[in-house]
């Protein structure tokens, strides 16, 4: 592991403890060379997922892609880091719990738009219409028609 500070190659483990709902080893980890500390998580291996692509592509399964489009979608909201890593959490879950090398990639963006709805109705528009690819602004207002979630 390379410090993300002075990318020293030494480290040590300063604390470890489950994370994630037991599905990972969170690790606080002190740089040998500048001192700074960091964390890593680590994951338990499950089953390798494979996501087939709408033009019928294959390629592993990356939860950083959830992680990115999430974060792209909230920019600008009250949403945390925390809570984005827990709906990349849940659709990873949900995911395994189907028992499927192969995840059409349609399902991880509606799992994703699923989650996001129940967060913040902003951040679940800027999604769904990415991943819906909606061409105008009747189909965003037919998006926001369909889906108004009640007041907090």
């Amino acid at each position: 592991m390379l410090c993300p500070f002075c990318s020293f190659p030494e480290d040590k483990v300063v604390d470890s403890r489950a994370a994630r709902e037991g599905r990972a080893i969170r690790r606080r980890r002190e740089c040998l060379s500048c001192g700074k500390r960091f964390t890593t998580y680590e994951y338990i291996e499950s089953l390798e997922l494979q996501v087939v692509k709408r033009d019928g592509r294959r390629e592993p399964f990356d939860r950083e892609k959830i992680i990115k489009g999430v974060t792209l979608a909230c920019k600008k909201r009250p949403i945390g880091v925390k809570q984005i890593e827990a709906v990349a959490d849940k659709v990873e879950s949900l995911l395994q719990q189907l028992g499927s090398h192969e995840i059409q990639s349609n399902l991880i963006g509606e799992l994703v738009v699923k989650e996001l709805q129940t967060i913040d109705e902003v951040a679940y528009v800027r999604f769904a219409s990415v991943y819906r690819q909606f061409q105008d602004s009747m189909e965003f207002l037919a998006e926001i028609r369909n889906s108004a979630m009640p007041p907090p």
